[in-house]
């Protein structure tokens, strides 16, 4: 790979780190092509990012994008993404599918986290699905009014047969 390569995919990495909310640093040795792709494609139905970038290119584009505290070594696949819950739930779905991927480490809003952190965040709901609770919780007192109209006219229609 040339040097002017480099810079590019440095600097391209460098924008998309500094734009995420989230970004997990995983372990991925010991998976095949086929495994790798399950995992990019469901990454691509949430637009969550996954690549493996040499370590010395992910740091240098980490530095830029001003990302401190995480320690590269190993073989390591990157998972990002502008929304932390899709990222954390993208790599832990994929971790507890795999044995052979391990979470590392991950930088979530700023905060260096661990693995447990990221298992915790992916088990809470996305926004869409609170979104639909608290519908759900306003619209059960008019559901229940309603239950209890429809009940109270069939009692009616009952008593006056």
């Amino acid at each position: 790979m040339t040097r002017n390569r480099k810079e590019e995919i440095v600097g391209i990495i460098t924008e998309e780190f500094k734009a995420s909310d989230a970004l997990v640093v995983c372990d991925f040795k010991g998976l095949d092509c086929p495994a790798i792709e399950e995992l990019r494609i469901a990454a691509t139905e949430v637009d969550v990012k996954v690549r493996v970038i040499k370590n010395s290119l992910a740091a240098i584009s980490m530095k830029n994008a001003e990302i401190e505290g995480i320690e590269l070594k190993d073989t390591n696949i990157f998972v990002w993404g502008k929304d932390q819950l899709d990222v954390v739930k993208v790599a832990a779905k994929f971790a507890k599918d795999n044995k052979e991927f391990v979470i590392k480490t991950a930088m979530i809003a700023g905060e260096i986290s661990d693995a447990a952190k990221v298992e915790a965040l992916s088990k809470m709901p996305s926004r869409d699905e609170l979104i639909g609770m608290l519908l759900q919780t306003w619209m059960a007192p008019v559901t229940n009014f309603t239950i209890g109209l429809d009940a109270l006219r069939a009692k009616k229609e009952e008593e006056s047969a």
